[in-house]
């Protein structure tokens, strides 16, 4: 059996020591990561069972990856993000050529509370709003508010530079504001 590696070394220590076969080091890789991969992914693609598929290919696209991988170029966890993103995007294309009739309708596992049933209301509300964005404009919203990376780490996964993402940022927020604003007046909520 394996030692267990040690947890405080670096993504780009293990990435390398699972390309000289330490599988311990895939494992760490992965309890770190996948979480987070699979949270971007259930954001974008509204489905848990594509949203496991995405991020199932992204760890194993990190795995095939490690033997080239050259520490210091990219973070692990950037790299894992534009994967990931790149990975949605392309399953969201393949949707649209999909009839509506041929998708099954989605399931609504929300408890039927009140009050849960008006968070959800919210939540839709937001990712409603988030999906009228230009799609650069929602991406770096999402990745600056909602996923907590930095502007230089969305510039990485974005391909842009740090000042265009401060503009997509700035007007995302202005647009995501009235179009909840106009949402909220429309439902009444206070």
């Amino acid at each position: 059996m394996p030692l267990d590696v040690d947890q405080t070394l670096s993504d780009d220590a293990l990435m390398v020591m699972f390309a000289n076969g330490d599988p311990s080091a895939a494992r760490e890789l992965t309890s770190r990561h996948l979480s987070t991969v699979l949270a971007v992914a259930r954001r974008m693609m509204w489905s848990d069972a594509e949203a496991e598929d995405v991020a199932q290919e992204a760890m194993m696209r990190l795995w095939k990856t490690a033997g080239a991988w050259r520490p210091g170029e990219a973070k692990v966890t950037t790299w894992l993000y534009r994967v990931t993103r790149n990975l949605c995007i392309d399953r969201l294309r393949q949707r649209q050529t999909v009839g509506l009739d041929a998708v099954a309708e989605p399931l609504d596992e929300t408890p039927s509370v009140q009050s849960m049933m008006e968070q959800s209301g919210r939540v839709n509300a937001l990712y409603d709003a988030l999906n009228q964005l230009p799609e650069r404009q929602r991406d770096a919203v999402v990745l600056r508010h909602i996923e907590g990376l930095g502007n230089p780490e969305i510039a990485e996964v974005l391909e842009i530079s740090v000042d265009a993402v401060e503009s997509l940022t700035a007007r995302g927020k202005r647009a995501l504001k009235a179009l909840l604003v106009d949402k909220k007046m429309e439902l009444g909520w206070s």
